[in-house]
């Protein structure tokens, strides 16, 4: 008797827990009814690329704020600015941890490094040291003659490739190719104090080890924050590698890695040794950081954040840029008038131009807006149990920001798939690449906003400014000015930019070979 009284009053406390709960607490935000257990993995599935799948569901489903349950995780993605601002501004303190996935792991060697390590004392550790010694504004005028060397190297090689065309001033260049050559050999100079792992090619480009060590960067960047199975069912890494993801992921990072951990050890080695004594590079300066010592591993784990962070941004930015201008002359022209009345056609822009260059900044804004380099920022992962635009989000989910649904957002911008840099222009108010409302997405913001963004922004204005004051551009005859489409599996453009370049400055302007 005692028993089932017992059992009638556990009963009668469900129950009632069941309907306070459904009455008071808000409901978690809309999405497709998920399976017991295994939630929507199925359909994740069936639908690749899954970053489509999610978007077409939001979509679908006519909302800003999507919930997608795999395995007992809550995936949130959120395609609204002022959603966007509550999770990572107003309550970032309960968002900005990261979640704990095959891929992060391994990129971040045990996460000892900045971008994908979770809230706690290292993070905390590593950012102050970024802030403070890396990529601060008195690191960044120091590293100035670096920058300009490569500004300079890409004008020199683009123009011997012109001058080397049998008489004809016009050279078909890949403009992605140019793009990914700039960003990769700036942050190795900035790092390493080299433009090239080797020798480089006879034309000044880049070698077979430069080409392959992109190739593996752009690979690790793929599959970093890719859906991939085992995240939400850890234990099945000890039966399979679902799709091979593991196997591609460890491979990338051990060609990422042979080229660059080695140098890295030499120069530690060196400041051991005192063969090295004075500070050149970044490396040598998170070698000998006196507040914050770093061990080795803590070295190369942040030396590869810094270079996957470097790159992939701006080279996207820079190839959807020039396709937009390239596609309409009105705008290329308007570009080339702001730099011959800012710079003039007597000397290079510099970086202490480019507070002045609002309409170059505004094309490069633009194509961040319209073209962001990834569907998704960074996955961030809730630390506790809130209450976001009305909704539940229960700790342990991983919240999506869509750089798609901010930058296209149609209640947010006219005429949301027009490339329009004039959008950006507010009277005499400096343009920013930054966007803190969240309207677009090119930096981010709050905590884990991007720590770079002084870098990123000099590197994407100086490289297009630069492309388009040093040479004339136009389509060769056979390539369509409708070009502009994007890849299904990823947001680069479908067909690599292929455009002639001619030199437009007076010869002696150019760096000599």
């Amino acid at each position: 008797m005692i028993i089932f009284f017992l059992f009638f009053i556990y009963l009668l406390f469900l129950l009632l827990n069941n309907f306070t709960d459904s009455k008071f607490k808000p409901s978690l935000p809309p999405g497709p009814t998920p399976l017991p257990y295994i939630g929507s993995v199925i359909s994740m599935l069936q639908n690749k690329p899954t970053f489509r799948w999610i978007h077409g569901m939001m979509d679908q489903m006519n909302t800003k704020i999507l919930c997608i349950r795999l395995g007992n995780v809550h995936v949130i993605a959120v395609s609204d600015p002022d959603i966007a601002v509550e999770f990572m501004k107003d309550k970032d303190g309960i968002f900005s941890s990261r979640p704990d996935t095959m891929s992060s792991y391994l990129a971040s060697g045990g996460y000892l490094d900045t971008i994908l390590a979770p809230m706690g004392d290292h993070w905390k550790k590593m950012r102050k040291m970024l802030s403070r010694e890396i990529l601060s504004m008195a690191r960044h005028k120091w590293l100035l003659k670096k920058r300009t060397e490569e500004d300079e190297n890409i004008l020199r090689y683009i123009n011997n490739q012109c001058n080397s065309n049998h008489g004809d001033t016009k050279k078909l260049m890949n403009v992605r190719i140019l793009a990914q050559q700039y960003t990769t050999n700036i942050v190795r100079k900035l790092i390493f104090g080299s433009r090239y792992f080797g020798k480089g090619s006879q034309d000044g480009g880049p070698g077979e080890e430069e080409i392959e060590y992109a190739d593996s960067l752009w690979t690790i960047l793929v599959y970093i924050h890719a859906f991939c199975v085992t995240d939400y069912f850890p234990w099945l890494r000890w039966i399979t590698d679902f799709d091979g993801h593991e196997k591609i992921m460890r491979n990338a990072l051990f060609t990422a890695r042979k080229y660059q951990d080695p140098l890295i050890d030499e120069r530690i080695q060196q400041w051991k040794d005192g063969v090295r004594t004075e500070q050149d590079d970044l490396l040598d300066v998170l070698i000998t950081l006196e507040n914050t010592r770093l061990t080795a591993d803590e070295i190369k784990a942040q030396i590869l954040d810094l270079i996957i962070g470097g790159f992939d941004n701006v080279s996207n930015n820079i190839e959807w840029a020039m396709a937009e201008m390239i596609n309409e002359p009105r705008i290329f022209d308007k570009a080339i008038r702001e730099l011959d009345f800012v710079v003039g056609k007597d000397r290079w822009v510099q970086e202490f131009d480019i507070q002045n260059l609002n309409y170059i900044k505004s094309c490069a804004k633009e194509a961040f807006r319209l073209h962001p380099v990834a569907p998704f920022n960074p996955p961030h992962l809730t630390t506790a149990d809130s209450t976001v635009a009305g909704y539940f989000i229960p700790k342990g989910s991983h919240v999506l920001v869509s750089r798609l649904g901010l930058g296209r957002n149609p209640d947010v911008w006219d005429d949301p798939l027009t490339f329009n840099p004039d959008r950006h222009m507010i009277g005499d108010k400096e343009v920013m690449l930054t966007d803190h409302n969240l309207h677009m997405f090119s930096f981010g913001t709050g905590r884990r906003g991007c720590p770079a963004v002084l870098l990123g922004s000099t590197m994407t204005t100086m490289l297009l400014a630069r492309l388009i004051q040093g040479f004339t551009w136009e389509l060769p005859l056979n390539e369509s000015r409708d070009n502009l489409k994007e890849n299904f599996h990823d947001f680069s453009k479908a067909k690599p930019l292929l455009a002639l370049a001619k030199p437009r400055l007076a010869n002696n302007l150019y760096p000599s070979s």
